[in-house]
């Protein structure tokens, strides 16, 4: 069984079994597979001294101690002790879990398959460059090129996810203003008990992703070349990193909408917090990338022409995206000499506002496009002489 799997089976089984609450079960696991307690027959076996440590609760204790021996019994008379499939058998479609690999995919073939275009114009080129987007991906391009700054030791879909649950926020909280949604699931208290990390001033409700190590890390390159240990900004970045921060592990942004929805209204917060890993809806790296990939478009042309295949706008498409990744790194990495990420963050929303695309002012102006001028980006660069 991979890594992964057993992961997962023991996560099940805590929450499913044992009915703890998620967020402490996801907190408790590290500590289960340090002391071999990772199964519920290794569970069973132990002494209530050797849980003590790791579960205060007596009555949490107990739950997990019958939850375990009761699956072990099942076990031994050939039932399925997860009362449903047998892991070993073929989930239903859609139905895999989404901290998974794929079993014929690493974590490398994971991460390699979501690498985003990296522009290689010229800075005059640049200068004139004029996309057509609505507000939101540039949001999202924004935030997925800030993370990796900010928490350098989440990989790319990682970053993917989280950003996209920044937007997914801020959207659905615009969205409430304008009177177009009633309150978000995190007003509602749908994330309450589950962990969160930080973006940008706003909560981003997260699932840990115990286990996932992706091999990927590769040095940042500034204008001038490849940032080394010895640059400025390089000491800088990695003195301001949290040792706590350096110890998390990879992360996904929770779907926090997607999750209120699957529920009736009848079921509670507490339910939901308990639900399996493979039922906790979460901001997919891919539809992200996707997502980025599609939404940068060139301005209309008003002069008739033959309209380009649709394997010739994508093309376009993605080679736009590369410029203003490469016009945002050049942003960044301008202040990066002089500041921390985390005064950068702060700097973000600012810069958005002042070059987003100009769309009407409320409803009429929701998921409006327009122009959006590269050169305008670039013109935020610090200067070089402070």
């Amino acid at each position: 069984m991979s890594a992964s799997s057993a992961l997962q089976d023991l996560l099940r089984f805590l929450t499913q079994e044992a009915k703890l609450p998620l967020s402490l079960a996801l907190s408790k696991i590290p500590l289960l597979q340090k002391s071999s307690l990772s199964t519920p027959e290794q569970i069973a076996k132990a002494k209530p001294a050797d849980l003590l440590p790791i579960i205060e609760d007596e009555k949490q204790r107990k739950q997990l101690f019958a939850a375990a021996k009761r699956v072990v019994k099942k076990r031994a008379a050939g039932e399925d002790a997860h009362g449903a499939e047998s892991p070993s058998k073929k989930r239903k479609r859609g139905e895999a879990s989404l901290f998974e690999v794929k079993a014929e995919q690493t974590p490398e073939e994971l991460e390699a398959g979501l690498a985003l275009p990296s522009g290689a114009a010229a800075e005059e080129e640049l200068q004139e460059k004029v996309l057509f987007t609505n507000r939101a991906p540039l949001v999202l391009a924004m935030t997925v090129t800030l993370l990796k700054y900010t928490m350098p030791e989440q990989p790319l879909s990682s970053r993917l996810s989280l950003a996209q649950a920044y937007v997914s926020l801020t959207s659905r909280a615009r969205a409430v203003n304008l009177g177009i949604e009633k309150d978000s699931a995190e007003a509602e208290g749908w994330g309450e008990g589950l962990a969160e990390v930080e973006v940008m001033g706003k909560r981003i409700r997260v699932l840990r992703r115990w286990g996932y190590e992706a091999k990927t890390d590769q040095p940042v390159e500034s204008e001038a070349g490849v940032m080394t240990e010895d640059d400025p900004a390089a000491v800088k970045q990695e003195d301001e990193v949290d040792e706590a921060q350096q110890e998390e592990p990879a992360l996904w942004g929770l779907d926090l909408e997607a999750l209120k929805n699957s529920k009736t209204e009848t079921i509670n917060v507490l339910k939901a917090q308990s639900a399996t890993t493979a039922n906790m809806p979460i901001h997919t790296p891919q539809s992200a990338r996707a997502y980025l990939f599609k939404s940068f478009d060139s301005p209309p042309s008003a002069a008739p022409g033959k309209k380009p295949t649709a394997a010739v706008k994508a093309a376009e498409k993605e080679h736009n995206l590369g410029m203003l990744l490469q016009t945002i790194e050049m942003l960044f990495q301008s202040w990066l000499v002089a500041i921390t990420p985390q005064e950068l963050e702060k700097r973000i929303w600012g810069w958005y506002v002042q070059v987003r695309p100009d769309v009407e002012h409320g409803v009429a102006g929701w998921g409006g496009k327009n122009e959006l001028k590269l050169g305008k980006i670039l013109a935020l660069r610090r200067a070089a002489d402070g």
